[in-house]
Formats: structure tokens, sequence, C-alpha cells
């Protein structure tokens, strides 16, 4: 299964992310864009989408996503396996943790692609995200601002849940 990595970042957190999450998973680094630069025919090169995105404001996309939703929804993804990861602050922005994953999990609910890559709420304090569905994240959310010295376990478990 050939892996793609897209991402959206404005500081260059989640770009770290999305490289941090390729190395793990032996994804080669031609194989790991920004969401900004990518096209429709870029993306079906792919059996396997990996999807990150910050969370901005109060439950924001990060400025790239809101272009490339549009992409991912004009690609044809049926058949494909996507799973999120995310970027949120837990403590400032609590009741909004992590959303960017889930407003994009929306966005492509009718794609005809599988979703893979939930993970457990529980070691995480948030008081409210659109990212959770029953008790699991619909991806990995990370919050690199409060819980940092998390975030490689927290990878390293998510990549060999994912089974790929």
């Amino acid at each position: 299964m050939k892996i793609g990595i897209f991402y959206g970042s404005s500081t260059g957190v989640t770009e770290d992310i999305a490289n941090r999450i390729a190395e793990k998973l032996k994804v080669d680094a031609s194989d790991v864009h920004n969401v900004y630069n990518a096209d429709k025919s870029m993306i079906e090169a792919y059996d396997v989408l990996l999807l990150g995105s910050s969370t901005w404001g109060c439950g924001d996309l990060q400025d790239d996503w809101y272009d490339g939703v549009k992409k991912f929804k004009e690609a044809n993804l049926s058949g494909k396996k996507i799973a999120f990861f995310g970027l949120g602050d837990s403590c400032s922005f609590s009741g909004t943790f992590c959303d960017a994953m889930g407003l994009i999990k929306q966005d492509l609910q009718d794609s005809g692609a599988e979703f893979i890559g939930e993970t457990s709420v529980d070691g995480y304090s948030f008081d409210a995200s659109v990212s959770v569905e029953g008790d699991k994240f619909v991806g990995l959310p990370l919050d690199e601002v409060n819980e940092s010295f998390k975030t490689d376990e927290r990878i390293a478990n998510w990549v060999s849940s994912l089974n790929l």
C-alpha cells in the first residue's frame, strides 16, 4: 500500500509532526506533502492518506485546509484508507481541542473512503471536540503546547495501531 501524508502548517509544527510520522512508518519524504501544493492526481496516487491539521482560533481549520478539503472532495477516494492527525491546545482551547480532524472528516464522510486510526480519549484533558465520536477521537490528537513530552509515545502507539 502506498502511503501519502498531507498536512497544512502555518508555523511548521504540523509539518514537523507529519515528518515524524513518516519516519515511523518509513514513508519517503517525497510522499509527505503540504496540502497547499496537492492536486487531484497526487491524492489519487495513494492507497492510504494521512491528513494532518492544527486547529486555530476557536475550532478553525489551518488556512491551507480550506482549499485542501475541496481538492480531496474532487478526488476519487473510494476504497482508500484515511487517517487523521491533529494538533491543538488542550488548555487554552479545551472546548475545541483538535476540532480540525473532525471537520475534515465531516467534509469527507461520503467519499467512499474507509476511516482508520481512532484514538481513545483516555489520557487527554479537554472539555469538548468535534473530533470525538463516542469515546474516541477520529484520529491522533497531539498537544505540542502543553504535552509535547507525550508526543513520541502517542505517535508510536498510533502508528502501530494503523496496521499498515
